[in-house]
Formats: C-alpha cells, sequence, structure tokens
C-alpha cells in the first residue's frame, strides 16, 4: 500500500493506495507543533479505524508547503511506518515541465496537481485549488507548467474582515438563498461567497484567452464542490487530485 500525504497550511490531506485505487483518505487539520509522535499515533489510530495496520504500508510519497512539518513526517514515516518517504521537490522526477521563471519558486502542491492532471485530463487546462490560498495553475496542451495566480483563500479573506470591522461577525461559508441580501448575515454569505465564484469565473475567462477555448477546468480542494455548483465554468471536480499525483510520481520514481 502507497501512503499519499499532502501537508497544506491550513489541512492535512492523506490516502492510501491499492495499487492505483484510492481505498482510504482523510483531511486532518494542520497543527504547526506536534510532535512526530502526535502525528504517528493519529495515522496509526487512522489506519486501525479503517481496518488496516500501518506496516501494511509499502511506501510513502509526501507534498508539502510547510518546511518544518516535511522533517516531522519524514520522521513519522521512519519511525512509525518503516519507510523513507519520498518528498517531492527539485530532485524529483515528475513528468513535468516547469516553465516558471524560477522553478523553485513553484509549491510542491501545485507540481503535483500539474502531474495528476497532466496524466489525468490532458492539456490545455487550468487547476483551480481551494485552499488556505487559492491557486490557479495554467497547463500548457503539452502539459508543461506555464505558471498561474495566487488569490487569498476564501477562508482567510473572510477572517480579515471580521477581524477588521467591528459590527460585522463571522458566518458560515455557503451561499445564501439569494444573492441580494436582506439582513447581514445574508449580505456577508452573498459578498464572501459569490464574490469567490466571480473571482473564479473572471480569472478562468483570462485564463482561457491566453490557453485556448478548449482549455479544461479541474477544481479540487475543500470548497471545490460547493462553488462548481454555483457556476458553470468548473467542468470537473476532483477532490483527491493532489493524492492521485503523489502516487503517479511515486510511480515514476521507483
Amino acid at each position: 500500500m502507497l501512503l499519499a500525504i499532502d501537508i497544506g497550511n491550513t489541512n492535512i490531506t492523506a490516502g492510501v493506495y491499492q495499487r492505483e485505487r484510492l481505498i482510504a483518505h482523510w483531511r486532518i487539520a494542520t497543527v504547526h507543533d506536534r510532535m512526530p509522535d502526535e502525528y504517528g499515533i493519529l495515522f496509526t489510530q487512522l489506519f486501525a479505524h479503517q481496518g488496516m495496520d500501518v506496516r501494511d504500508v509499502s511506501g510513502v510519497a509526501i507534498a508539502s508547503v510547510v518546511p518544518a512539518l516535511t522533517r516531522v513526517f519524514r520522521e513519522v514515516s521512519r519511525r512509525y511506518l518503516g519507510q523513507d518517504p519520498l518528498v517531492v521537490d527539485a530532485g524529483v522526477r515528475t513528468g513535468v515541465r516547469i516553465r516558471y521563471e524560477n522553478p523553485r519558486e513553484v509549491g510542491a502542491d501545485r507540481v503535483v496537481d500539474c502531474a495528476a492532471v497532466r496524466h489525468k485530463y490532458g492539456g490545455p487546462a487550468c487547476v483551480v485549488d481551494f485552499g488556505t490560498a487559492t491557486t490557479f495553475d495554467a497547463i500548457s496542451r503539452e502539459g508543461d507548467y506555464l505558471g498561474g495566480a495566487i488569490a487569498p483563500g476564501i477562508g482567510i479573506a473572510a477572517e480579515a474582515l471580521f477581524a477588521r470591522a467591528a459590527k460585522l461577525y463571522r458566518v458560515d461559508i455557503a451561499p445564501p438563498p439569494k444573492v441580494i441580501g436582506t439582513n447581514t448575515a445574508m449580505s456577508l454569505q452573498s459578498g464572501i461567497f459569490y464574490g469567490y465564484v466571480a473571482l473564479v469565473e473572471g480569472l478562468v475567462a483570462r485564463f482561457r484567452r491566453e490557453l485556448g477555448e478548449d482549455m479544461k477546468v479541474i477544481a479540487t480542494g475543500g470548497l471545490a464542490e460547493m462553488v462548481a455548483r454555483e457556476t458553470s465554468v468548473i467542468q470537473h471536480v476532483d477532490p483527491w487530485l493532489t493524492l492521485d499525483g503523489l502516487r503517479i510520481i511515486y510511480a515514476m520514481n521507483r
């Protein structure tokens, strides 16, 4: 079994593959000061809850944008899983040519997403990843990573608004019954949620002008399904895209 782990600033997503089939997956909160033993015990319990044993893991692949936790998970992998993990970085074969001015500036998760899209959908394509940041990544017809756009994630944008406006209060991030809010809660939900839907639609339209009318749009991340229900520009929702990319890259480097 392969354990694929995507370490983000807000969430850690992990999945277990039996060959090419995803047989278990989890999304847990990122705790930056959690010790290796704590994460190790957590994964042992998650496996046990699914009726699996961590001793059956034969490989580990990691993508991380949190350097401190990369070190933690290397130790977790070695001590609790008995595996030296494949960590996606500059020295790892991904099958993706990166056309960024400085390839080292591209987050591992974005490269992994590109590898998955290249394999599963082909180019040209735009990947919209709803995470701590909302990222838009452009993939050429040949499958090259061209670059993209980075916007504040919907969650941190909303938190900034609540923190800075004394009379505004926290609301759930969800589509309200109608766009024109008739109370403060509805107005906040409309502006936050539909504002981000419009952000997606606007950037996708601009990407399409540069990549071509046949550009595919793939969404992933926590809010992908909710946003996709409210717009026609997203063609595919792939919640485990990054995990699939890790599986593909791991196979390339065996």
